[in-house]
């Protein structure tokens, strides 16, 4: 079996920046243990695999240890190899995911996703949490992940978690944010228990920051930064039980796996 596989840097303009994900379009689904091994073998936060089912792409995302529910870079990245390079000739992609039907819009170089919103609950803050950030926040909240409100950019630029103590939450990732000082918002992610010490830039995790922050600042369109050492910009709109998520992506490889 050949399987062709893209690398892809998404919620980014240009190479070395975004967060990277492999995607590799299928004909038809192997064996889930093939799919984890080679996901594990790519070594990045996502590989995306797809297979054409009618009108619509299923889609499924793996990290190096397991598969996950929902994924914002590499949904933008499988959007992107369609678009750019498999000759996809519509302007919205309905994926079938885990999540429900996902769909993606091109509109000039952006690419838009549209996810569900989910509202984060506050919730009182486990101690391993406030250890594991080595900070205490404002406020914790919940959904998927934690949510852990700062004041200030600078404390999320500063943060040095201790990646051991947050392997033990009982949730996928941890999401650091504050109100960002060129940005409506910044943020950082931890996901350890996923496999993923830092993800570079995070569309999942906007899912949450962007209806907390749409209340808290009453705003329906935010601009957001997530600040890690890659970093990447994503445009963010509330839309009722719906989010935006709108970012661009470049092809940064692409050949051939031959995992058989």
């Amino acid at each position: 079996m050949k399987i062709p596989i893209y690398q892809v840097d998404a919620f980014a303009d240009k190479p070395f920046t975004g967060n990277p994900a492999a995607v590799c379009p299928l004909n038809e689904w192997p064996e889930d243990i093939i799919l984890q091994n080679i996901a594990a073998e790519n070594n990045l936060s996502e590989t995306a695999f797809f297979v054409k089912s009618g009108d619509e792409f299923q889609l499924r995302w793996f990290t190096p240890v397991l598969e996950i529910d929902l994924c914002g870079h590499a949904t933008l990245a499988s959007a992107h190899v369609l678009f750019n390079h498999l000759g996809y000739d519509s302007e919205t992609i309905h994926f079938n995911s885990l999540s429900g039907i996902l769909k993606v819009t091109r509109e000039g170089s952006l690419l838009s996703l549209d996810f569900p919103s989910w509202e984060p609950v506050t919730i009182e803050p486990p101690k391993e949490l406030i250890l594991g950030l080595g900070s205490t926040p404002q406020s914790v909240l919940k959904t998927r992940d934690y949510l852990a409100v700062f004041e200030t950019e600078s404390e999320i630029r500063n943060l040095d978690p201790d990646f051991h103590l947050l392997s033990t939450m009982d949730v996928l990732g941890i999401i650091a944010t504050a109100p960002g000082d060129s940005f409506d918002f910044v943020s950082r992610f931890f996901a350890p228990n996923a496999g993923v010490n830092e993800d570079p830039v995070t569309g999942s995790a906007h899912a949450s920051l962007t209806p907390y922050w749409s209340k808290t600042l009453n705003k329906l369109k935010l601009s957001a930064r997530q600040i890690s050492a890659r970093g990447g910009n994503l445009q963010c709109e509330q839309k009722g039980d719906r989010v935006i998520i709108a970012g661009k992506a470049v092809t940064y490889m692409q050949g051939e796996l031959t995992p058989l």
